[in-house]
Parts: structure tokens; sequence; C-alpha cells
């Protein structure tokens, strides 16, 4: 009975990533973005611009909270109360980009980037809460597999998601979904409510699939009350977790490491869709397209990456997926519609699509591994009592400088207007990212370094 319960509560927290997944496949990436960009934006150019911006304050709003909120659910105990709550912010957020008309005037348009930030705001805090579970849901050598499993598990969700969204809903210029139909239950082609409607569906989605992980994860009872008291020890802790970490060298320079790759990362993912719509001029069914591809393999990248994360740790499995990264965005930078690798092409050839279907391949398959990869690092890394507030700095590690990736496309593709060279600032983020790894310890810091932090005198 302990161990169906035991397993329960993995797949239970397997359905929170693929309840939350569309989150990042619909909106960040194929769908939204590139139809924000194309069609509710003035122009593609300004539209990237524009999406850089939102992207680069609600990061530095995230960062700034992120490790706060990790210390305050450290000291009062459960954590799903607060998922609950970022929970209604990412459905708030995202069943609101519904409003998002084809030429929206310039107050809708700031509107519509709000509330999509106020859920990813909801997305990214309910994961530094449930990335903080992680640890307890089996031992040290297995939640590589757990945390890779997991996030294949929302890969697959996210392709589900966009299949469906592909076949049903989102039409392309014609009106018409990839199936060749008018988007189902009466939607309007003409003001794009099939494409619009890619928000309340992934609010819906995420509503419905939440469900196993609330009701399968269960917690210990709450530790301490929720009051002023609480907060200020919380806070209290964290400033000695900050003072101390120049002690733990390989935790701090991980945190570093992260905070430049897993932030170009980001770049990737929130503009990949926009470049493809800007530069190759497709449309958001081909986009789609290109997302069920690299959705796919990504569930595989994420499955393969699991197991060789058990068998060697995270550590080479994060280097080889960086290097795939670079080689990517270094053949973005190089293609457009004129050329590949800077060689010319034929007006009309297909050889900058297939091209960059490939680079969708690589895409899903090294971000997907790098990702699980990444939490199961931090908990090698980590203070095991203080494991929220932990993946509290990793996602501030993420975010802290998360508005380096889109303000820095929005400075390049400002200065140079061109969409390709604007994305070439994310080359560099993931060469320090790389470099940044040589002083990480394979296995972290030994027990011993936390034992004298964890005691009574020192907490």
């Amino acid at each position: 009975m302990a161990e169906v319960t035991h397993t329960r509560r993995i797949w239970g927290w397997w359905w929170f990533d693929w309840a939350n997944q569309p989150y990042n496949t619909l909106l960040l990436t194929f769908i939204f973005a590139p139809y924000f960009a194309a069609s509710v934006a003035p122009d593609p150019v300004t539209g990237q611009a524009m999406w850089g911006w939102m992207n680069f304050l609600a990061g530095l709003l995230i960062a700034v909270c992120a490790p706060v909120l990790g210390a305050i659910a450290d000291s009062t105990g459960p954590k799903r109360p607060w998922i609950l709550f970022w929970s209604s912010l990412y459905i708030l957020g995202a069943w609101a980009l519904w409003w998002a008309v084809p030429g929206a005037d310039p107050a809708l348009l700031i509107w519509v980037l709000v509330f999509f930030a106020i859920g990813m705001i909801g997305l990214e805090y309910g994961i530094i809460f449930t990335n903080a579970i992680l640890p307890t849901l089996g031992s040290r050598d297995e939640i590589g597999r757990i945390s890779g499993s997991g996030w294949a598990f929302g890969y697959v969700g996210g392709l589900v998601a966009l299949i469906l969204m592909l076949l049903f809903l989102a039409e392309n210029e014609a009106g018409v979904t990839l199936i060749g139909i008018a988007p189902i239950l009466g939607l309007d082609p003409d003001l794009r409510e099939g494409t619009r409607a890619v928000g309340p569906f992934t609010a819906l989605w995420y509503l419905v699939f939440v469900i196993p992980f609330f009701l399968w994860v269960k917690e210990p009872p709450r530790q301490a009350p929720f009051d002023t008291a609480v907060v200020r020890r919380a806070l209290s802790d964290l400033g000695t977790t900050l003072r101390r970490l120049p002690r733990h060298r390989s935790l701090l320079a991980y945190l570093g490491s992260s905070t430049f790759y897993r932030d170009g990362l980001n770049g990737i993912y929130a503009f990949g869709g926009i470049y493809a719509a800007g530069v190759l001029g497709w449309s958001i069914v081909q986009i789609g397209v290109f997302g069920i591809l690299a959705a796919t393999v990504g569930a595989a990248g994420c499955w393969v990456g699991g197991r060789a994360d058990r068998r060697w740790g995270p550590k080479p499995v994060i280097i080889t997926c960086i290097l795939v990264l670079i080689f990517v965005c270094c053949i973005i930078v190089s293609t457009d519609r004129t050329m590949v690798l800077f060689l010319p092409v034929d007006t009309g050839s297909s050889t900058p699509d297939i091209v960059f279907y490939l680079c969708g391949c690589l895409i899903g398959a090294a971000g997907g591994a790098v990702q699980a990869a990444s939490r199961t690092m931090m908990v090698r890394q980590a203070n095991p009592e203080r494991m929220t507030e932990a993946f509290g700095l990793y996602a501030l590690s993420g975010k802290a400088l998360s508005f380096m990736a889109p303000g820095l496309i929005a400075l390049a593709t400002t200065l140079s207007e061109s969409q390709r060279l604007g994305v070439s600032p994310l080359i560099l983020l993931f060469a320090v990212g790389l470099f940044l790894l040589v002083w990480v310890k394979p296995e972290g810091e030994p027990a011993s370094a936390w034992d004298v932090e964890n005691s009574p005198s020192h907490s």
C-alpha cells in the first residue's frame, strides 16, 4: 500500500508538468507569441521588441521575489496552498489573452502583455514550489530519472495540446485549421478567434490536469502559522543563506552558470516562433507543425537525458546540451530566406525551412534534457534542509538576469532593425554559462558542509 501511495505521489507530481507545459508550448513559443508579433502588434519587428521588453519586466519581478517566497515557504510548511494561489494567476493570465484582437489599439496591446506577464509569473512561482517537492519523491540516485521522466511527460502534454490547437482551432491565412476546416465552436476566423482561443484553452487545460497533483501529492502538516514573525525569520534565514553562498563555491558557480544558460534557453523559446514568422514568413499553422516536431523530439530527449543523468550524473548532460544549443544559435543567426550558414540559396528554396525544422528538433531535445538535468543538479548542490529556498535561489539564478535575453534581443533588434541579428546575443549567454560550469562539483557539497549550518545554534 505504501508503494502504491508513493507511486501515485510521483505521478501526481508529473501531472503538474503535464498541466503547466502548454503555457510554454502554446503561448510563449509556438502559437500566441508569433501571432502577437505578426497580427496584434503594428509590425513583426515592433512586436519582437515589445515581447522582449515584456519578458524583461516580468523576469525582473520574478527574480526579485522568488527567493523571498521560497524562504517563507520553507518556514511555513506545506507548499500546496501557495501552488493553488499561483495557479489562479496562471489561469487568469492565460484566459485574458482571448482579447488579443488583430491590430489592437496601443492601450489594449499593453493590457495583453500585462496579463501574459501575470500568467507567466504564476507559472514560474508555481514551478519553484513544485520543484522543491522533488527531493521527497525518491533517493538521490532516482531523482534524475524522476525529473527527466516528469519533463518528458510535460513535453507530451504540450505536444497533445498543440496538436489539438492545430487540428481544431488555430487558423491560417485562409481561415482554416491544419485539417482544412474552420475553427470549431463557431469561432470567427476573420477575427482570428480560433488562434485567440489558445488563451482560454491553456487555462482550461491547466485547470483540469492539475487536479491529480492536488489529490495525490500529500505533504506534512503545517509547521508554523503564517504570521509576521515567520516572515521575518524566513527573510533572516534568506539573508544568512546569501551571506554564506561564497563559502559554497560549487553552488555559487552553478547558480551563476544557470543564470546564463537558462536565460539563453528562455530566449530561444520566447523568440523562436516570432523569428520563424518574421524571418521565414511562416504561418501560425506552419509554426505549430514545427512545434509538434520539436515537442516530440523534446519528449524523447527528456527521457533519454533522464537515463543519462541517472548513469553519468547531470553535469555531462548539461554540458552536452549547451554545446548543441550554441551550435543551433549559430545556424539561426546565419540563416534566412536568402541564405543558409551565410551561403546563398535560390529564391523560393525550401532549404531554409528544412534547416529550421532540424534546428527545432535539436532545440527540443537539448532544451528539455538540460532543464530536467538542471533541477537534478540543483538538488545535488542545495542544502537539503532549505530546499524551497534553494529553488527560490535557483529561480533567481534563472530570472535574476532573465531580462538579459529579451532585453538584449530587444536592443539588438531595435539597433540592427533585423530579427535575424536580434537573436545573436544568445550565443554569448550560452558560452558564459558553459564556462562557469568548470567550478561546479558534479556531486555538490559534502553533507558535512551543511551540517553546521543546519544545527540549531546556527538557525
